[in-house]
């Protein structure tokens, strides 16, 4: 009982630490008015807020934005349910490399060379169709008014809701970078192999805590994983020609036919097998039985951290408090380092600057 209770404590203190408002349930319409306004909790990192994000951004320049991204969404993943995952993890990508900007759409130029390129990046991250045929139906409704970085935030979003998801108010109004870093998206993206420590360092390093790297690792509720990605928990996790320990067998039995050990690295499996295109709890559920796909899946349980330990243990429990959680340090993410009033630009085209 008294174990119960610290669960419960530790998990609740940790959400409530923040005053976001949200809607943890699927069928709210997207709202742009009212509520918490601002940029969510109102302060990220060191403290410093972002008061030129707020869910009204474009009530007057381009009202009709939202519906736009929505439109080309519902065709797109009612025809592909795997391009909602895609879009999330762009958005992802997105921010942990010199923030919100937008970066990770450039394509190479003689300035600088492509996030594209990066290791976690490169024949991994996808959706750049989609992305740019929401900013072409912009450019004719609005031109040159929504940011590509806003369409990141908002596809990602609409992608989630679209999936069974949580909804929220999202503040707006980021600005895109003229340049991107290849060097950043090597050292900032967490790989799949990551230990517990590095993720936390990691997403600490961008402002973020336990509750908020445990909540956003439940995204993988959704979308696949090339065996490149896992193969080594198949065979040789610690280099002893052995698998991980901490994977469940009858499991690990069955990626192995996905998964040779020689060859078929591009191969896909889904992060969550139960419910692939579903955005709901299993993947924590998962996760209790030793069936995480990835190791950086696998560690928030398996890593010995008693706060991640209990939160996986929480959200499995109890989707809403997920989905709750989820949408608040979607927000949060979302903050990071911002381009806001002159900095950066609209872009025209989001391969490339103005």
């Amino acid at each position: 009982m008294a174990s119960l209770l610290y669960t419960t404590f530790t998990v609740l203190m940790a959400i409530l630490s923040s005053s976001i408002v949200c809607f943890a349930f699927p069928g709210f319409s997207f709202g742009w008015g009212g509520g918490a306004g601002g940029d969510g909790d109102g302060s990220f990192g060191n403290g410093q807020g972002y008061p030129g994000l707020f869910p009204e951004f474009y009530s007057f320049s381009c009202p009709q934005a939202n519906d736009i991204v929505m439109s080309v969404l519902e065709r797109v993943i009612a025809k592909e349910p795997r391009m909602a995952a895609s879009l999330l993890r762009l958005h992802f990508h997105d921010c942990f490399v010199q923030g919100c900007d937008a970066s990770v759409l450039l394509d190479d130029n003689v300035m600088f060379a492509s996030e594209k390129n990066s290791g976690p990046n490169s024949n991994s991250i996808r959706g750049f169709e989609v992305i740019d045929e929401i900013k072409s139906k912009l450019e004719e409704a609005c031109p040159q008014t929504v940011s590509c970085a806003d369409i990141l935030a908002l596809a990602a979003r609409g992608s989630t809701v679209l999936s069974g998801g949580p909804n929220w108010e999202l503040p707006l109004g980021r600005r895109d970078a003229t340049q991107a870093s290849l060097s950043a998206s090597n050292k900032n993206l967490p790989p799949p192999n990551s230990t517990i420590q590095n993720l936390i360092k990691l997403f600490r390093r961008q402002g973020l805590n336990e509750v908020d790297l445990v909540s956003l690792s439940g995204a993988h509720t959704i979308g696949m994983a090339r065996c490149s990605a896992f193969k080594q928990r198949l065979y040789n996790q610690d280099g002893n020609d052995q698998p991980d320990s901490t994977l469940e067998i009858t499991y690990s039995n069955g990626l192995k036919t996905v998964c040779p050990k020689t060859g078929g690295d591009n191969n896909i499996s889904p992060l969550d097998f139960a419910s692939p295109s579903t955005f709901d709890n299993t993947y924590f559920k998962l996760i209790m039985f030793g069936k995480g796909l990835l190791t950086s899946d696998q560690v928030l349980l398996a890593g010995n951290v008693e706060e991640t330990m209990l939160l996986v243990k929480a959200y499995a429990e109890d989707y809403a408090l997920f989905f709750d959680q989820f949408a608040r340090s979607m927000v949060k993410m979302g903050n990071i380092n911002p381009l806001t009033g002159y900095q950066g630009e609209v872009r025209k085209n989001c391969r490339m600057p103005n």
